[in-house]
């Protein structure tokens, strides 16, 4: 830790403590490290009247927790944001409308970030502002901390290490099938979702973007045998089984491709990822696909056309700050099994489990623990623009099991 770390005031902020997300991080940090771990943690939003009021709700003692007041609007108490603390938690999306500020705070003044974005568009033009800026000032900038990506991206890189022990190689192909998940939609996730097709419907360069495999990968390694996600029904020949589109393929799958790039091809050069939905054998899986996939294009079609955004879709599904209730967190779960092929062209499978609702649940349990290995643990990588797995890793999937309720197995 550097001196300069060292005299922050704090150690982690959570920005954009009253929205939805937000208060379920608040509440997670509260029950499980509260103030007894040593951690110096503060909360902040745009109206301290409002977050006030959430900690009262939560039960949290007005002299506990300091509230402190930014604005996505205002650059200058966004630098004072980030120069209060050693990590901010952001929860505070669509971040192409309003995270960009916050991340160039984070950047000048050598401060670790993490969130929940999945708007690849926004990602990959941060990388492209400030990669050189970051590694400067040694700030750690962490996208992608909840369903999307660590699931994906942590349970690749636990398969690989596995598939490595095992036979002296990584595994050149993998298959990851959802297999069944549990939860109420997200309303910040269909946000994030609808802004990516508007500008892409805006821009060429990022519709470029998006349907580039590689598209999050450093200029000089976005090259490799992916092809586009998948859009149909089709049959995964590791997994034996028929399987649908999977809609956080979009991210998840460049997240775990930027990994093995920036990790210098621990994966090898030659790797191919892919990720589905599990909808069965036979004839009956072919059909459960078919419908599926129809369903999903219909939401795609919908979403791109302006009219029927604004007029249904927008209308119709949660919106930002809206999600499950509580007992539908707790009922909620993910399950996803992983394929990989091994150099003798065997099969090692592994599977990737969480115990609450993924949306909310197991992401505000994921993402708070990524602030916490960024604050506390001793990580080995300097300032840049990382993935869970190339950043925190083998440290965070400990923490993960230990406290988030997810697990990591091999079959």
């Amino acid at each position: 830790m550097s001196n300069k770390s060292a005299q922050r005031e704090f150690d982690l902020v959570v920005w954009g403590a009253s929205g939805f997300t937000g208060r379920l991080v608040v509440e997670y940090l509260q029950q499980n490290y509260g103030n007894t771990s040593g951690l110096r943690w503060a909360v902040a939003a745009r109206n301290p009247d409002k977050m006030a009021s959430v900690l009262a709700d939560l039960g949290i003692p007005d002299n506990q927790l300091a509230v402190l007041t930014a604005d996505s609007d205002d650059a200058a108490s966004l630098d004072r944001l980030a120069a209060s603390t050693r990590v901010i938690l952001t929860t505070v999306g669509p971040y192409a409308k309003y995270g960009s500020g916050l991340v160039q705070a984070c950047v000048q003044h050598g401060t670790h970030y993490c969130d929940l974005a999945g708007e690849v568009q926004w990602i990959r033009a941060m990388i492209d502002q400030h990669q050189e800026a970051a590694e400067q000032s040694g700030a750690r900038i962490v996208n992608c901390c909840g369903f999307d990506s660590i699931p994906s991206d942590l349970g690749v890189q636990f398969l690989q290490e596995e598939a490595q022990a095992r036979s002296g190689s990584p595994c050149d192909e993998i298959s990851l099938v959802v297999r069944a998940m549990k939860g109420g939609a997200s309303g910040g996730t269909i946000a994030s979702m609808l802004t990516a097709l508007e500008q892409a419907g805006e821009d060429r360069n990022v519709r470029r973007i998006l349907a580039d495999p590689y598209g999050l990968n450093p200029p000089d390694r976005r090259a490799g045998g992916d092809q586009r996600d998948q859009t149909s029904t089709q049959f995964d020949h590791l997994a034996g089984i028929w399987t649908a589109p999977f809609v956080m393929a979009a991210i998840n799958t460049r997240v775990v491709r930027r990994s093995n790039a920036i990790m210098d091809y621990p994966y090898g050069k030659d790797f191919v990822y892919r990720e589905s939905m599990a909808t069965g054998s036979g004839a009956v899986g072919w059909l459960r696909g078919a419908a599926m996939t129809a369903g999903l294009g219909g939401f795609v079609l919908a979403s791109s056309s302006d009219f029927l955004r604004e007029k249904l879709v927008k209308r119709f599904l949660p919106k930002p700050g809206e999600g499950p209730d509580a007992e539908e967190r707790e009922n909620g779960y993910f399950n996803m099994q992983l394929f990989g092929k091994l150099a003798d062209g065997s099969v090692l499978r592994a599977r990737v489990t969480g115990d609450r609702d993924p949306g909310y649940g197991s992401t505000c349990k994921m993402l708070g623990e990524s602030a916490l290995c960024l604050a506390q643990d001793k990580l080995t990588v300097g300032g840049g623009f990382w993935t869970p797995a190339a950043a925190l890793g083998k440290t965070l999937r400990q923490r993960l099991v230990e406290h988030a309720g997810l697990s990591f197995s091999i079959e």
